[in-house]
């Protein structure tokens, strides 16, 4: 072999084993250690990557989480199970994670809140919102090109023949997409147990309401009445003019959706509350129940001095079983929320 080659060979050999060791000295000496944490968080996260802790993904997430700038209920996807054995991994206690799903803070369907002029322009609701603040009447209705529908990960929402947004709760990870996809705050999150919610955004006053929406709040106040909520759970807010929940409390606030005059609040429980039925065998007439059901003429005295409720008017509030000193009342049946007049 020419003796040139077997030096150039020699030389490039030399040279390869000179980067090689350069190469392996540089890697210790600058060496990161990777916590191991970050890989036990990252494996107990969900998985899904959707962005919605506000982090390119899950394993950045945990990073975030082990640098102590998040913690798993940060995750807005992640199950109270996670969020456990995330701080199971960091060692320390799991705060209580509320399980959220998204809601339609609108009901102004075509036939309810009519257009007022044809839009044309890009079928998108960002795009739509930009002409003339949109075509429907009502400034603050959905505009129904459905972005929200297209920015949800978890094919957790469908667009209705109404024109409006339907989320699938079975399916709602609560992970916020599609609130941030809505350019007029449509779409919102809250606790996956809430039984009802204001489905209305408009701030105007009754009359100005009504002209542009038969279903949409007039602000009236009726919810927010301490004989409709004694608990306090609903409130009005002298800003907006409209009604503010507060899902800490325990209630369930059937009479609020009861009285309220434009069916501006969904029950999401509606056909899953049992109606209440008096044992008139138990019964003894004093009628304590009566003087506290919210609804007229829902129970009545009969001829024999014993009390009944009507099950076409019974609201399913329950206010009548704790105040019957013989226990008399009881629920028989679901039945879905009657209006009363």
């Amino acid at each position: 072999m020419d003796p040139s080659l077997i030096g150039a060979i020699a030389s490039i050999g030399g040279l390869g084993l000179l980067l090689g060791g350069g190469l392996a000295y540089a890697s210790r000496v600058f060496y990161v250690k990777v916590d191991p944490r970050i890989e036990e968080v990252d494996e107990a996260l969900p998985g899904a990557n959707c962005g919605a802790c506000g982090q390119a993904g899950c394993r950045q997430m945990a990073v975030q989480v082990v640098g102590g700038e998040l913690t798993g209920a940060d995750c807005p996807v992640a199950s109270s199970d996670v969020v456990a054995r995330v701080a199971e991994i960091m060692g320390g206690v799991a705060g209580a994670a509320v399980d959220m799903v998204a809601i339609v803070r609108c009901q102004g369907s075509p036939d309810k809140c009519p257009d007022r002029f044809e839009y044309s322009g890009f079928q998108t609701c960002t795009g739509g919102d930009k002409i003339g603040h949109g075509h429907k009447a009502c400034d603050w209705g959905c505009l129904g090109f459905g972005e929200c529908v297209a920015a949800c990960p978890f094919d957790a929402m469908v667009m209705g023949a109404d024109r409006l947004p339907k989320v699938m709760d079975e399916n709602c990870t609560g992970c916020g997409k599609c609130v941030e996809a809505c350019p007029r705050d449509i779409m919102h999150l809250i606790p996956r147990n809430a039984p009802v919610y204001l489905a209305c955004m408009n701030i105007n006053k009754t009359k100005k309401v009504q002209e542009v929406c038969d279903i949409g709040c007039i602000g009236c106040g009726r919810c927010a009445n301490k004989k409709a909520t004694p608990s306090g759970m609903v409130s009005m807010n002298k800003e907006t003019n409209l009604p503010v929940f507060d899902y800490s409390y325990d209630d369930e606030p059937v009479v609020a959706v009861d009285v309220c005059p434009t069916d501006s609040l969904v029950d999401k429980k509606a056909g899953r509350r049992p109606i209440w039925h008096i044992d008139p065998t138990m019964c003894n007439g004093t009628g304590e129940c009566a003087k506290i059901c919210p609804v007229k003429k829902c129970i009545t005295e009969t001829d024999g001095g014993k009390y009944v409720i009507d099950p076409e008017k019974c609201i399913s509030c329950g206010w009548c079983e704790p105040v019957c000193p013989t226990k008399a009342i009881s629920p028989i049946q679901v039945n879905a929320i009657r209006k009363v007049g």
